[in-house]
C-alpha cells in the first residue's frame, strides 16, 4: 500500500476549445486521477486567460486548479498522461503542505470577514454635523 499525500496541480489547456471540449478535458484528467486512487479536495476553473508567453503558438490557456490526495506512486503516471493529452498546454504538480492548506483557508476566511465588515461600514447612515444638531 502506497502512502496517500496532499497534492496540487494546475493545469493549463488550449484556450481555443469550445467550453464543452474544456470541460471534456477537465473530466479526463479528474477521473484518471481518481482510477489511480486520487480523490478530490478542490477543483476550481479559473477560466480563460492571457499566457506571460506563447506555449505551442497559444496566447490564451484555460486554467483549472486541483487539490487531491493520491497515492505517491501514481504521479509519476499522472504526469505522464498530462504529457500525453494534447490539449493540455503546461501542467505542474507539486506535494502540498497541509499546513500551507490549513493557512489557505484561514487566510481566505479573513478575506471573507474583512469583505463583509466593509460591506457592512459601506451601508452604515454617515451621521454629519447637522443631522447631529438636529437630533439635539
Amino acid at each position: 500500500m502506497s502512502i496517500r499525500r496532499l497534492y496540487e496541480s494546475t493545469f493549463i489547456i488550449n484556450a481555443a476549445l469550445e467550453d464543452s471540449e474544456v470541460d471534456e478535458v477537465v473530466k479526463r484528467v479528474t477521473d484518471y486521477i481518481e482510477e489511480h486512487g486520487g480523490s478530490f479536495v478542490e477543483l476550481n476553473k479559473w477560466g480563460r486567460r492571457r499566457l506571460a508567453y506563447p506555449i505551442k503558438k497559444k496566447y490564451n490557456g484555460f486554467y483549472v486548479y486541483a487539490a487531491f490526495e493520491a497515492p505517491a506512486n501514481s504521479i509519476p503516471l499522472l504526469e505522464r498522461f498530462m504529457i500525453l493529452e494534447d490539449n493540455v498546454l503546461r501542467h505542474l504538480t507539486m506535494q502540498l503542505d497541509p499546513k500551507l492548506r490549513e493557512f489557505r483557508k484561514m487566510r481566505a476566511e479573513a478575506q471573507a470577514l474583512r469583505a463583509a465588515q466593509m460591506a457592512a461600514e459601506a451601508n452604515k447612515p454617515v451621521s454629519t454635523p447637522a443631522s447631529a444638531e438636529a437630533s439635539n
